[in-house]
């Protein structure tokens, strides 16, 4: 019997499989702006369990799915009994029965190992405290298609080192895209990342001048200083964060790169709008590989 492949963070995949996924999304995001139908995944369905909200990560796998031939079933927290202290174990077993996938998008990253653990399908990460990995392959897709692939490319990281970071690192580490790190300090990447990085051969610098992180660099990427659930630390995490801001003082020291950032953003903290809506802006291009990308790797893990 063939083992159940989970995608919970970027190096569940290997080097090839990734750049598989990514040449995959590319294909799908031709078709699409093609009109060419790609009912690869008909009759399936895919279970997505939301118990933090979210725009681009309901919309993109609904959708997605929906492109694929297949369809989606929106399980929020308070809908099924996850929410009435159902264990993660049960419903995983319980899911497995009626679905053909499961993306969760939870807090702890220790419920989605425990869905995969009891999960006979295919268990996608759609976002935790720790990791964002689907983020990271729509992140890998946009920057192959401004750079024409990984070779060479200097990509700078500004700000929180939250789990948008610490996937977006580990995907750097798995192209052989040089990163930069710049974080205040108490808000760096966390430690067993860098060195999980550094396994696959990558060498993230890590710094706390976000100059020096934007220096000559290819793509500058940053998120919200204050994530959900963090809202108390508001007034500590605005003054950590005071000259962290993506703005165009900033983007002096690379006037070439691209900008990134995997929304929503706050404009006028991380990031400025003029920035936002600038030519050196990528943002919604980023925003809309999210389907092409995830769409992609259901086709691979369930083929």
């Amino acid at each position: 019997m063939t083992e159940t492949r989970h995608f919970l963070e970027i190096d569940d995949v290997s080097t090839d499989e990734l750049h598989e996924i990514l040449d995959r999304a590319d294909e799908y995001k031709r078709a699409q702006h093609a009109g060419e139908p790609h009912e690869d995944l008909e009759g399936q369905t895919l279970g997505m369990i939301f118990q933090k909200p979210s725009t681009r990560t309901r919309v993109s796998f609904e959708t997605g799915m929906t492109q694929l031939g297949g369809h989606a079933v929106f399980l929020g927290e308070d809908d099924i009994q996850l929410g009435r202290g159902e264990p993660l174990k049960d419903t995983a077993r319980t899911l497995s029965r009626y679905v053909d996938a499961v993306m969760a998008r939870v807090f702890k990253h220790e419920n989605i190992e425990v869905l995969a653990d009891y999960s006979s399908v295919p268990v996608v990460n759609g976002l935790t405290d720790d990791a964002h990995p689907c983020q990271t392959l729509a992140d890998l897709q946009t920057i192959r298609e401004l750079e024409g692939g990984f070779e060479d490319v200097q990509a700078a990281w500004i700000g929180d080192g939250n789990n948008v970071a610490q996937s977006f690192a580990i995907g750097c580490a798995r192209t052989d895209v040089d990163l930069t790190i710049a974080t205040p300090e108490g808000y760096e990447v966390d430690d067993d990342v860098i060195e999980r990085a550094r396994d696959l051969g990558g060498d993230p610098t890590t710094t706390t001048d976000p100059l020096e992180a934007a220096a000559d660099a290819d793509v500058i990427y940053t998120d919200v200083w204050i994530s959900m659930g963090q809202e108390d630390e508001r007034d500590v995490r605005m003054q950590a964060f005071d000259g962290f801001q993506v703005n165009e003082e900033l983007l002096e020291c690379a006037p070439d790169a691209s900008v990134m950032h995997c929304l929503p953003a706050h404009r006028g903290e991380e990031i400025t709008d003029a920035v936002v809506e600038s030519d050196q802006s990528v943002v919604f291009e980023q925003a809309e590989n999210r389907l092409h990308a995830q769409k992609a790797l259901l086709s691979w893990l369930l083929e």
